[in-house]
């Protein structure tokens, strides 16, 4: 889990965003919403988010904290970024831009868009077009 610029959110701002997105505020949503947006852009597991939930003292399954994570993506609140077969990270930051992915300390950090240049596409399958590309650069650290 990585902590970025200091985008915070307070706790009624973060009810107004779920409100926007077509989100119920439930108890539970608000909480991780919190945990997730409070402290500005970062990105973050849904392990390390289940155990910030834990020691925060809320009351919550693993499931529910994939579960959350995943609609909070399909609304575009959060965006994921799959380093690996085995990781997947959630950024508060939604934005289109690229990462650098520090392989051994499991760092994420923030390219902006206009860093990387892509020349050329391949051409997208009939009936499909591009939505978004993710660069992922892998360092050795």
């Amino acid at each position: 889990m990585t902590k970025q610029k200091s985008n915070t959110l307070s706790d009624s701002e973060v009810q107004q965003r779920l409100r926007a997105i077509g989100l119920r505020p439930t108890r539970q949503r608000l909480a991780l919403a919190t945990l997730l947006f409070a402290q500005g852009d970062r990105h973050v597991s849904a392990d390390d988010l289940f155990k910030e939930a834990r020691a925060n003292g809320i009351a919550v399954s693993l499931a529910t904290i994939y579960n959350t994570l995943h609609e909070f993506t399909a609304k575009g609140l959060l965006r994921a970024v799959s380093v690996d077969s085995l990781g997947t990270y959630f950024d508060t930051n939604a934005s289109d831009h690229h990462h650098f992915f520090f392989e051994r300390s499991g760092h994420l950090q923030d390219i902006p868009k206009n860093n990387v240049h892509i020349s050329s596409l391949p051409q997208a399958p009939k009936g499909t077009k591009v939505s978004r590309v993710d660069v992922v650069i892998r360092l050795k650290d």
